[in-house]
Formats: structure tokens, C-alpha cells, sequence
């Protein structure tokens, strides 16, 4: 009996389909009635895969633009979009889709961070949605801060407490407040350490310490290395690989904490599997040898937390020390801008700290 497409499961139609450019999918949605019946069945969207190789890639297909308009990719795939895709994109060349107030509002807490639902008021999850969209785009691209002029960051001390801090907005530089801390904790003359915690579609999460060898325990911050390194979970086994991370990256979990991949916000392709090492090469959380970091040295004094907004300049390498390490993170172009970073974010990004966090302090001060 001749193989036909008729006789094909769907399932096999759909993997084939999935494997086309979003470009070709269009046209071979339309050839026959199946094509299009599955093409158009939201439990099968064969839209997905074409469409997350044009989010990971950063490069979008002239198509994605106006596919919001095409009844037979189902409205799901737009929130995708809507929670990963670049702002400018959004803002000046796609159609924006036709959807429901709770669609909106699950895009928005997919893409922002917690913290900037203070800026809904009485709006709408649609208006509110754009109008944060156009305000980290503007931001991103020019230095004004008419919309937030005090940035708040987040300090976890060595004693186990936290203080939730801010400083203006015009002048905000962590690299000049975190040095003021090193010099107020008699560790000016030790180098400031940066990570890439996690990055997610707008904005990504920076922690400043300072790694040493210290003679006594005093001055260890558990919960530095806590926050960067989660109690119980363990690199992945294929470190280096280079496939699809969002897919193949796993972690291990080996204290009784219930650990889930961080959703809301969802983070960018190369921290798909954030709070678990995401394979790749730029979660730089895991420069670890055992219970000590690099060279045998420990985190002490304070651990700085803040969120810094990205443009597509952020990503380019900057003078000749490690990439997305240490001063490459806040030098150079596209690293002077920042967005607060509350308590309600840190819950969010690091859940695992509410029972490690023993005092939480509004301001400077020991509360």
C-alpha cells in the first residue's frame, strides 16, 4: 500500500511541520484541508518550534511580523512572543494580537519582574503591558529616569539579614555604592567579584561581592553563596554542550526543598533551566570547586543584588577580561541602566531565601 499524507499520523505531520521555517509553514498550512486542520489544532501547534528558534536566534523571519493575523496559528504561541521577544520588535513592527485581559495579564508576569505591578494603577493588563514595554525600551536607549528617580537594590549581609536600600536614580552606579560598602566593612583593599545571576527578556539580575580566604568564619556570607548556588543543587553532567538549553539543561536537588524552573518571569534561552545550571556557557553561577569558589575563596562582607536593563548592546563583550564576569557586566555600553529590585522580586527570583533570610530591613540600619 503507497504511503500518502493521509495515511500519515498526525503526530508525524505535526514533527515534520515543526521542522519548517515559519515562512514555509504558512504556505504548507494552506495546501490541503489536513494541513490546515493541523496546522490549526492548538493541542498539536506546530507553530511552537519555528517560533522559539526565532525568539532564541534574535533574528525574526519578516513573517512574524503579521502572523497574529493568521487564523491558523493559535493565539498560545503569542504569548511566547509577547513574554521573550525583543521591544523593539514588538513595539514598532509586529501586529500585537486581539487578546483577553487574563492572556495579558499572564504575558506581563512572564516578562516583568514582580515589583513593576506597582505601575498598573487602574489600568488595564493590556495598556499596562505596552506602556511598561515602551518605558524599558526608552530607558535602554536613552539615560532618563523621569519614570523611577529612586532605584532600590537589595544588600544581603553577613549576619543573615537583608536591607532593601535605594539610591537615585541619575547617579545610580553599583560598582560606586558597592566600593562604599567595601570600604565601610574594612574590604576596600579586596576585589569586587560580579555574576550574571539570571537574565531574563528585559532586565538581568547582578550580584557584587567580594571573594576571599578568610582566617575565621566571621566574615563568610552563607547567604551569598546560598543565593548563587542553591542548597542541593548540582551543576549539569553536560556542562558543555551546546544544544538547545531550554531542552536538555536539568539540575539535581539533593536537600528537601521543592526547587521548580523559574516561570514568572521566564528566563531568557541561556538561563532556560534557572534556578538549575543551564548548559551553554553563560550561566556563570558555577565557577564553584566544592563548598569553595574559584582558587578555594568564599564569599564574605555584603552581596549586593540588583537588576540591570539590557539593549542588544549589552550582549557584546567589553574590554579584554573574562565575558559575562566580573566588570564586563557593568563597563562598557548598555550596562548604565538599572530598574529597581524589591523584596517581592527576590521572592520571586530566589524563593529558597525566604526561610534563609533571617531579618528583612526597609533602609540602611540593623532594623
Amino acid at each position: 500500500m503507497p504511503i500518502t499524507l493521509e495515511s500519515l499520523p498526525v503526530e508525524l505531520v505535526t514533527a515534520i511541520l515543526e521542522e519548517l521555517d515559519l515562512a514555509s509553514l504558512i504556505v504548507v498550512s494552506y495546501l490541503s484541508r489536513r494541513l490546515h486542520s493541523i496546522a490549526s489544532d492548538r493541542s498539536l501547534n506546530p507553530w511552537r518550534a519555528p517560533i522559539q528558534r526565532n525568539i532564541r536566534s534574535g533574528v525574526y523571519e519578516d513573517c512574524l511580523k503579521h502572523l497574529s493575523v493568521r487564523t491558523t496559528v493559535p493565539r498560545q504561541n503569542w504569548i511566547d512572543v509577547l513574554s521573550l521577544a525583543q521591544p523593539r520588535f514588538l513595539l514598532f513592527d509586529a501586529t500585537l494580537p486581539n487578546m483577553k485581559e487574563p492572556d495579558w495579564c499572564e504575558c506581563f508576569k512572564r516578562r516583568f519582574l514582580p515589583g513593576w505591578q506597582k505601575w498598573k494603577r487602574d489600568m488595564g493588563w493590556r495598556e499596562t503591558f505596552k506602556k511598561l514595554l515602551f518605558r524599558v525600551w526608552h530607558r535602554s536607549m536613552i539615560t532618563c529616569t523621569a519614570d523611577e528617580s529612586w532605584t532600590k537594590y537589595i544588600v544581603l549581609n553577613k549576619n543573615g539579614s537583608a536591607n532593601e536600600l535605594e539610591a537615585t536614580s541619575r547617579n545610580y552606579n553599583p560598582l560606586s555604592i558597592f566600593n562604599d560598602m567595601k570600604l565601610q566593612s574594612n574590604l576596600a583593599h579586596l576585589e569586587t567579584h560580579i555574576r550574571l545571576v539570571v537574565q531574563l527578556a528585559d532586565v538581568r539580575i547582578l550580584a557584587l561581592g567580594v571573594l576571599n580566604n578568610p582566617r575565621g568564619a566571621f566574615t563568610i556570607n552563607h547567604n551569598a553563596r546560598a543565593f548563587l548556588h542553591p542548597p542541593g543543587i548540582e551543576m549539569a553532567s553536560d556542562e558543555h554542550n551546546d544544544g538547545d538549553s531550554s531542552a536538555s539543561a536539568v539540575g539535581k536537588s539533593k536537600s528537601g526543598y521543592p526547587y521548580e524552573r523559574l516561570t514568572h518571569p521566564v528566563p531568557a534561552p541561556s538561563h532556560a533551566a534557572y534556578p538549575f545550571h543551564t548548559p551553554g556557557g553563560e550561566d556563570k553561577r558555577w565557577l564553584v570547586s566544592g563548598n569553595l569558589e574559584e582558587e578555594g575563596h568564599q564569599w564574605v562582607g555584603g552581596l549586593m543584588l540588583t537588576a540591570q536593563i539590557t539593549s542588544p548592546q549589552t550582549s557584546m563583550p567589553w574590554g579584554d577580561g573574562p565575558f559575562l564576569q566580573d566588570l564586563d557586566l557593568v563597563v562598557g555600553f548598555g550596562r548604565s541602566q538599572y530598574a529597581s529590585f524589591t523584596w517581592a522580586d527576590l521572592d520571586c527570583i530566589a524563593p529558597w531565601m525566604k526561610d534563609l533570610i533571617t531579618r528583612r530591613i526597609d533602609g540602611p540600619g540593623l532594623g
